[in-house]
């Protein structure tokens, strides 16, 4: 056999007992293994890892250190280490401090250890200790309905956030009432905050809905406006947005400011563009008004020169030029252009009858010169020259001819003659032709009149001068015909050109004309002039739909501004006596910026309707003005009451709070004045700073005042939090110390008020509980001083029930009160001695009620008698509750009167009684 394998029994024997293959001898092995040897306390934890239930149960009995059955937990789980863990945790076995059990609960994730920690714990600090661990829901329900201690049940039923979880702990916690309206009244605030979430998101959507039609929205002037303010609705919403609805506002608000901005810049072009055009139209008008005095000086002269001529002819050239320039970049005005026209008119009357002039100017020279009347009158009818301008030397010298006799004629000096000669040849060589030509004429009449023997000696010089006034004559000739042939080949040409815009063509075609005419009779033939014409006719044609829809383009204008001022009348026929004055001010604004841009229109009716529309705009700006007066008026009594306000003794916050009105009054006005307002507002906002420096004054004063509470209610936690109360006398101080805490209320709201709010509540708590226990502590110390006296009773009444005489118990020094009365009565009771079954009911019920005191288990036969002493109690404590010491001493009370005591039954009785009072007398840690 040396050589086989040991068989199964051999195995058995040789195997240590804690390694035995039975179960049972293994349980065996594990309930005598010593814990506090390192190598049996290995044993012990291979044991609590056995796959037996039983051997697992006793191995962690015999292990008492809760670290270690933590630290098995997270490699091996099992149910009997969970039992052994709570048991230990939950105070069953002395011991472990509270401190550190609290320490350990604090390190533990497990729900299901978490929750019977919570349920079975022997400390309400331990217990909520470890309900603050547990985040599972239907865990906190569970607590929330099972818990033994109400302050756990409803710091569980706190944490219940779910509308699930609220409407499942509001069914299963009917029984207790607090935990049952903690419920409810949570699942009204969550359906509260979900509808008030619910209508908060509409809203946006709504606002949303809004915004984003905006965008679409057609241009209005109140559009910015709009946006604005739908952009206030959403700032003031008080929920936090959707990232959908976030990214849906900034879309919005980024294609409605887009909208503003290009409208803002379409607006500022258009301004511009109006500017612009205003300036041109202005020196448009400059040019014009020009040549209109220029005109209207020389009609004025004594004489009309060559020279006057020229200048008029240099500044009509200029006026062309300018006036192309302009009307390349804007079209001219209808009354600027009308006025052009008439100009232009007036000055080609001029230039015509000065061509004619220069076209006969030689010829008539000759005929003065020849004095040959019938030639002379020829002349004058083909000149034509008009009444309406001033005359001409040769003119008046032809005419003066034709008036006078030959006799009549005067001699005019040799001197006057020479230097008339020495300015014709200064006008030959300036190259002033017309002058030059209508001196000559005059020189020879002047010449004719003198004697023979001077007019020769003058003749020569004369003749010469005469020969250069030819050939300036002839060069003028050469020069204007190819002006002419060149001006007839660009008109047709321009008559040709189906590219040009039509007022492009307009213009063009009216500086040709113009041209033209500026050439007066110089080179003038039949063939070029029919030409001309015929070219200028054909571009009439073409401009003629234009013209039609520039026509009607006036037409609507004048439409358009006949139906501006009908507005303004109506709105000045029965005007608002609350209108804003901003908006009026908007209103005449926009007329005007209307008004500029309906024009040009029909000259007739432009004046009238002009003079309506600056009509209606002085009474609307009377109406401004008035408003703005009565605004301004109310302002200032505004301004008056903020003075009065602002030297009241009224307090600080309740003036602050009526300045704000008077802010809300302010806004609601509108604006005065421009000047006015500035003025009236800097002296309402100087009042309104001083209301509001005096409230944040007296902030300051209430948050100084209010530091100096906290302070001392910081000191009066900090001394209480370090003081124990020794013996149920000292709850005065305790009372004292509530009431001085009392007095230093209200606390200013904060986050360091709410915590020293919890932290003097948690002391007052524990101290309560300790005053309690002392008072439960020194019943219990004074019964047991008693024991002598009672014992003397059970003698009395064992020899009263055995037959004999009846005697009384002599009382003890140190009883006083009640029990001095119930001493009293237990003598009493053995004169006259109830039925033995009453006794032993009364001794019964005292103990059970007892237990219900000390929180001790009851056998199932108690249980009706428990729940009739709990009906009790809640019906005498229904006036005022009783504290545990007044109802522990109603019970020992009780105890020493009620005899004669059966010694069975006593014993049966007291060794429990004893128990409960032992159970009850420990005090808690300080």
């Amino acid at each position: 056999m040396s050589g086989k394998t040991p068989t199964g029994w051999l195995r058995r024997w040789l195997a240590p007992r804690w390694q035995h293959p039975d179960a049972e001898k293994r349980r065996e092995a594990a309930a005598r293994l010593d814990a506090t040897r390192p190598e049996e306390y290995r044993r012990l934890e291979t044991l609590a890892k056995d796959q037996d239930a039983r051997v697992r149960q006793t191995a962690l009995s015999q292990i008492g250190d809760p670290e270690t059955l933590l630290a098995m937990m997270e490699h091996a789980a099992s149910s009997e280490l969970t039992t052994r863990l709570v048991a230990l945790l939950v105070g069953r076995e002395p011991g472990i401090s509270l401190d550190r059990r609290l320490a350990l609960v604090e390190r533990i994730d497990q729900t299901r250890l978490l929750s019977d920690i919570a349920l079975q714990g022997d400390n309400q600090q331990l217990r909520l200790t470890a309900l603050a661990r547990i985040d599972d829901e239907e865990t906190l329900i569970h607590q929330a309905c099972e818990n033994g201690i109400a302050a756990v049940r409803r710091a569980a039923a706190e944490r219940v956030e779910s509308e699930e979880g609220l409407r499942e702990l509001s069914r299963r916690a009917r029984r207790d009432k607090q935990v049952h309206r903690l419920a409810r009244e949570a699942l009204g605030r969550r359906r509260a905050n979900e509808a008030q979430a619910a209508a908060a998101h509409e809203k946006r959507e709504q606002l949303l809905s809004a915004l984003e039609a905006h965008v679409t929205h057609a241009w209005e002037p109140l559009y910015a406006s709009r946006f604005r303010h739908l952009k206030r609705e959403w700032e003031t919403l008080k929920d936090l947005p959707s990232t959908e609805q976030e990214r849906r506002y900034q879309d919005a608000s980024l294609a409605c400011r887009k909208v503003i901005s290009d409208h803002e810049a379409h607006q500022q072009a258009a301004e511009s563009a109006h500017q612009q055009r205003e300036s041109d139209d202005e020196t448009r008008l400059g040019l014009i008004e020009a040549l209109e005095e220029s005109l209207d000086g020389l009609r004025q002269n004594d004489r009309l020169t060559g020279q006057d001529m020229a200048s008029l002819r240099a500044q009509r050239r200029l006026l062309d030029q300018r006036w192309e320039e302009l009307s390349d970049r804007h079209p001219p005005q209808r009354e600027l252009r009308e006025r052009h026209s008439q100009a232009l008119a007036d000055y080609h009357h001029l230039n015509a009858a000065w061509a004619r002039l220069e076209q006969h100017a030689e010829t008539l020279e000759s005929a003065i010169t020849d004095h040959d009347r019938d030639r002379l009158m020829a002349l004058i009818e083909a000149i034509d020259w008009p009444d309406d301008l001033p005359p001409v030397d040769a003119i008046e010298r032809a005419r003066a001819q034709l008036d006078r006799s030959p006799s009549s004629q005067t001699t005019v000096s040799r001197e006057e003659i020479e230097r008339g000669l020495s300015t014709l040849d200064e006008k030959l060589k300036r190259g002033a032709f017309k002058a030059a030509s209508r001196l000559h004429q005059q020189l020879r009449q002047q010449l004719e009149a003198r004697p023979a023997d001077d007019r020769q000696a003058l003749e020569g010089t004369l003749k010469r001068l005469g020969a250069q006034l030819a050939e300036l004559r002839d060069w003028r000739g050469f020069v204007a015909a190819p002006k002419r042939d060149q001006l007839c080949q660009a008109i047709e040409a321009l008559a040709d050109d189906g590219t040009l815009a039509t007022d492009v063509l307009d213009r063009r075609h009216r500086r040709l004309i113009t041209e033209w005419k500026a050439l007066g009779d110089a080179a003038a033939t039949r063939e070029l002039s029919q030409r001309f014409r015929q070219a200028s006719e054909r571009i009439h044609t073409r401009l003629a739909p234009w013209r039609e829809q520039q026509q009607a383009q006036r037409v609507q204008n004048l439409e358009t501004r006949q139906a501006l001022c009908d507005q303004l009348a109506a709105l000045l026929e029965a005007p608002d006596p609350e209108a804003d004055p901003d908006a009026l001010r908007e209103i005449r604004d926009k007329a005007r910026e209307q008004w500029r841009r309906c024009t040009p229109v029909p000259r007739q009716q432009s004046q009238e309707v002009g003079q309506r529309f600056a009509t209606l705009s002085h009474d609307l700006q009377a109406l401004i003005d008035r408003r703005a007066q009565q605004i301004a008026t109310a302002k200032r009594e505004l301004i008056d009451e903020a003075r009065r306000l602002s030297g009241s003794s009224q307090p600080a916050t309740q003036r602050a709070q009526e300045a704000k009105g008077l802010q809300r009054r302010w806004r609601a006005l509108g604006r005065a004045a421009k000047g006015e307002e500035q003025a009236l507002w800097r002296e309402f906002r100087n009042l309104c700073d001083e209301i509001f420096a005096s409230r944040e004054a007296e902030y300051d004063n209430q948050a100084a005042r209010a530091k100096v509470r906290l302070d001392a209610m910081q000191a009066v936690i900090d001394r209480f939090d370090a003081w124990q109360p020794s013996s149920s006398a000292d709850e005065p101080v305790l009372e004292q110390a509530i009431a001085e805490v009392d007095a230093l209320k209200p606390l200013p709201p904060g986050r360091r008020t709410d915590g020293m709010r919890k932290r003097w509540t948690g002391i007052v708590r524990a101290r309560r509980e300790r005053l309690a226990r002392l008072a439960v502590n020194e019943e219990i110390l004074a019964w047991q001083s008693l024991q002598p006296l009672l014992s003397a009773h059970l003698d009395a009444d064992r020899k009263a029930l055995d037959g004999l005489t009846p005697s009384d118990v002599p009382a003890d020094e140190s009883l006083h009160g009640d029990m001095l009365k119930a001493h009293h009565a237990r003598n009493a009771a053995r004169r006259a001695p109830p039925p033995s079954d009453t006794v032993k009911e009364v001794l019964t019920r005292l103990r059970v009620h007892m237990a219900l005191l000390a929180g001790s288990g009851l056998a199932h036969q108690d249980e009706p008698l428990r729940l009739a002493i709990q009906v009790e109690r809640l019906n005498e404590g229904l006036g005022q509750e009783p504290t545990r010491a007044e109802e522990l001493h109603n019970v020992l009370r009780a105890l020493l009167a009620t005899g004669p005591m059966p010694a069975e039954h006593w014993e049966h009785e007291a060794p429990e009684l004893d128990a409960l009072l032992h159970q009850m007398l420990p005090l808690p840690p300080p």
